[in-house]
């Protein structure tokens, strides 16, 4: 009996131990102008290191919430379960299940209302929302190497499947430390009307550094993404952020 009851503590212990949350921000600025747009506020709980489910919440340049998204990666590390809802908008994108080899996915906007799709998981390296960064992870040394990695993208705003292409294209610094910039594109005739995405990444610790591209938040002048941002995961945030906790 006693040697049971230290054996679950112990294992209470252990389990205690491998659990880890992780906060962290990333602050979205216009590409070109540098213009303050939104932060984004990032809420993880790790196992053994790695991310189990994730919640990002994202306040505009008033500190207002405007959008959220919750992911659960537990039944994959880069095709995760998620929910996506722009408050003010009334616009949802999901990626609701994936059973028998089927993703459903869900799209809900004012003007068409619900609308939902199935689709087969492709073959291949597969990514879907925030755990594209995880595939891109998966495959840095790869891509450090000089080597272009091949993956498909579900987009649940599209209500489809994407196949992509990520090449390193060349090197520069942030915060004044080693960086790795990498380019993902699209790997069809998508690329000549989507625009790429850059990315940076600590080579040592694979940890995406900044984003830019086409952003997944509605302008709320235009009721469209902003279509050309920064986001900075750094340490320091702008003095215009104003997000819960800065």
């Amino acid at each position: 009996m006693l040697r049971c009851l230290v054996g679950l503590v112990l294992g209470l212990i252990a389990a205690a131990a491998s659990a880890e949350s992780l906060r962290f921000y990333g602050y979205a600025t216009q590409l070109d102008t540098g213009k303050y747009l939104y932060t984004e506020l990032h809420e993880q709980e790790l196992e053994g290191g790695k991310v189990q489910t994730a919640t990002i919440s994202y306040f505009d340049a008033a500190g207002k919430l405007v959008s959220r998204k919750t992911l659960d990666y537990r039944q994959n590390r880069t095709i995760p379960i998620f929910r996506a809802e722009s408050l003010e908008q009334s616009y949802v994108e999901a990626l609701r299940g994936i059973s028998g080899g089927k993703l459903d996915l869900l799209k809900v906007t004012r003007e068409r209302g619900e609308e939902s799709k199935q689709l087969s998981v492709p073959k291949g390296q597969v990514a879907a929302d925030s755990g594209f960064n995880h595939l891109v992870q998966d495959n840095l040394p790869k891509l450090l190497a000089g080597e272009t990695v091949q993956f498909h993208l579900v987009v649940a705003g599209g209500l489809d499947v994407y196949h992509f292409r990520a090449k390193k294209v060349g090197d520069e610094t942030f915060e004044g430390a080693p960086a790795a910039l990498l380019r993902v594109e699209a790997d069809s005739l998508l690329r000549l009307i989507a625009p790429a995405l850059d990315l940076l990444y600590d080579p040592s610790t694979r940890r995406l550094l900044e984003y830019r591209g086409v952003s997944n938040i509605l302008d709320p002048a235009t009721g469209k993404v902003y279509k050309k941002v920064r986001i900075s995961y750094s340490a320091k945030p702008p003095a215009e952020a104003k997000a819960p906790g800065l």
